[in-house]
């Protein structure tokens, strides 16, 4: 069962933490927004995954195992029970079953957000030809001249993906109740760095993935739905895995759980499975406002270092700041790989360079990226 941490761990300090990822010995790794660093909690699962492949039998009941260590590992993370926890491929997936599963003629209004991940953007637009009514929310502050009557579903992102601006989501959920709506969350940048908590934030829809600062591989996320029994209408996109009974293999039958696993489809991604299992462990062996406070006084060392030395960062509140800063630049692309060949990893998006703080990270990681700045900005 790799991965799964002892009840009576410790909370790791983070020189504990940062010692499970020793590529950061030799590169300042300031991209958790985009991709986790290597761990030696993901070495062993991805060995124990090749081990279970060189037996003498079929791995498909550990594989199951390692599914179900998942699920279980990312309710316990965000405070939800397992049986409201679906995998799903990714985000995108996540968003487009509670969408289609949606009935949009009594209450066709969608409000979102330009702050919003584009993917899913594009799930909320995709829904148009079945009625859908997207409208945008250029601010926090906007949801509340949109959401009404009319408005079927809230989205939002826990914290934004580009300017890392935290989003108001509990106010947001108490709006959107208010109105006989449901609110959908995107957690994907903030699972991992900071608490989630689904009862406080009041979400009936949130989803995360396992690729960034959850610290596995792309190729899965987690749907969390609160009362996934109550959904309108039956998923349309489907699989074995959302059967009451997958291996009952009856293919004239189609039944769906009350569980959230109604949601899932096929064979989820095993390594992606592995290593979620893996980083969740290295997660839940951290205590989450801990790890909000070391990342926020990262970020504020960061604006203030970037700017004394003549830096433009996006201008985001402190206290609305997520795990990452935004670095404005001309050339972001260019800028991230100039960074990268003096040994500092950074995600660049749209027209800034972010740079993303975890629990592993230190205050000399930013005076290694400031000093790399200088060089780039001066050879």
């Amino acid at each position: 069962m790799t991965g799964r941490p002892r009840a009576d761990a410790p909370a790791l300090e983070p020189a504990g933490f940062r010692a499970a990822f020793p590529m950061l010995e030799s590169t300042v790794h300031l991209a958790g927004c985009s991709l986790g660093p290597r761990s030696t909690a993901l070495d062993s699962a991805m060995g124990a995954m090749l081990d279970a492949m060189t037996g003498k039998e079929a791995p498909w009941h550990l594989f199951e195992e390692q599914v179900g260590l998942a699920r279980e590992g990312f309710a316990a993370l965000i405070g939800a029970r397992t049986e409201q926890i679906a995998l799903v491929p990714s985000a995108s997936v996540g968003a487009y079953q509670i969408a289609s599963t949606v009935d949009w003629g009594a209450r066709p209004r969608l409000v979102t957000t330009p702050l919003e991940f584009p993917s899913l953007a594009h799930v909320w637009l995709a829904q148009r030809p079945r009625g859908a009514q997207v409208v945008f929310a250029e601010r926090a502050e906007d949801y509340a001249a949109l959401v009404d009557g009319r408005t079927r579903l809230v989205s939002v992102p826990m914290t934004g993906y580009q300017d890392s601006v935290r989003m108001p989501v509990a106010e947001l959920a108490d709006l959107a109740h208010t109105e006989g709506a449901e609110l959908f969350v995107d957690a994907y940048q903030a699972a991992g760095v900071e608490p989630v908590d689904v009862d406080r934030l009041g979400c009936d829809y949130l989803v995360a993935g396992t690729s960034k600062y959850l610290l596995g591989l792309p190729g899965l996320a987690f749907l969390y739905a609160r009362t996934p029994h109550t959904a309108e209408r039956q998923p349309t996109l489907t699989g074995w895995f959302g059967r009451p009974d997958p291996f009952s293999f009856d293919p004239r039958t189609l039944d769906f759980p009350d569980t959230a696993a109604r949601y899932q489809t096929g064979t989820a991604a095993v390594p992606a499975c592995y290593a979620a299992v893996a980083g969740l462990g290295l997660i839940a062996r951290t205590d989450p406002e801990r790890v909000r406070a070391h990342v926020r006084s990262l970020t504020a060392l960061a604006v203030e270092q970037l700017t004394a030395q003549g830096e433009r960062v996006r201008e985001v509140r402190p206290e609305r700041r997520g795990a990452h800063v935004g670095l404005i630049d001309p050339d972001p692309a260019g800028l991230a790989e100039a960074l990268a060949q003096r040994g500092v990893m950074v995600s660049p998006r749209g027209d800034v360079v972010r740079v993303a703080f975890h629990y592993y990270n230190r205050a000399e990681d930013v005076e290694i990226l400031c000093a790399a700045l200088r060089d780039h900005r001066f050879s």
